[in-house]
């Protein structure tokens, strides 16, 4: 089976997501590499965000959101990096809305993975990265970029937990700033 293959989205593309240039202005990317199908950008998204330490009573909250996201149909878009990131994916695969998936690397080529293969292959599972040629491994630095496409992306934002001065909490903020609202 031959991998599928990459698509640069361009700012005068259908699918382009206007919400990209009102909250990044100039700093919003040129273009998106995609994988999958880009007409889940139009829906509306909720991002989900989690630290990579987390409470157990935060955990457990956002393995319940994940399952309530998942049963209401609710498409969702993360870095999925996170190790509570990770698990809500999980649940999310399970389910039958969409799911946006944003690596903190260029996706140029790009292999599905074995966990998000079926639901890749139905059409409800889409790779998209700010990043083209590089970096071919996350940095902080593009931790800190992806996070804040997804930011920008969303139309609302699930945060599971922000350790203080993280780059969770940096995300928290800038949401807040551009009143996204926060589901709890």
């Amino acid at each position: 089976m031959s991998s599928p293959e990459t698509v640069v989205l361009m700012p005068g593309d259908p699918n382009w997501p206007a919400s990209l240039k009102e909250r990044l202005a100039t700093s919003a990317p040129r273009t998106l590499q995609v994988l999958g199908p880009p007409s889940l950008l139009t829906a509306r998204k909720t991002a989900l965000f989690c630290s990579g330490k987390a409470p157990g009573d935060a955990i457990l909250r956002a393995y319940d959101a994940a399952r309530r996201m998942r049963d209401e149909g609710v498409t969702v878009i993360s870095g999925f990096h996170s190790p509570i990131e990770l698990e809500c994916l999980r649940i999310l695969l399970r389910g039958s809305q969409p799911v946006i998936i944003c690596p903190a690397r260029a996706i140029d080529p790009f292999r599905v993975p074995p966990q998000s293969r079926q639901a890749f292959n139905d059409g409800r599972v889409l790779y998209l990265s700010p990043f083209c040629g590089q970096p071919k491994r996350v940095t902080r630095e593009s931790a800190i970029r992806r996070n804040e496409v997804v930011a920008a992306l969303a139309d609302q934002a699930y945060v599971a937990h922000a350790e203080a001065d993280g780059l969770t909490d940096h995300i928290l903020k800038q949401l807040v700033e551009w009143k996204v609202p926060i589901m709890r």
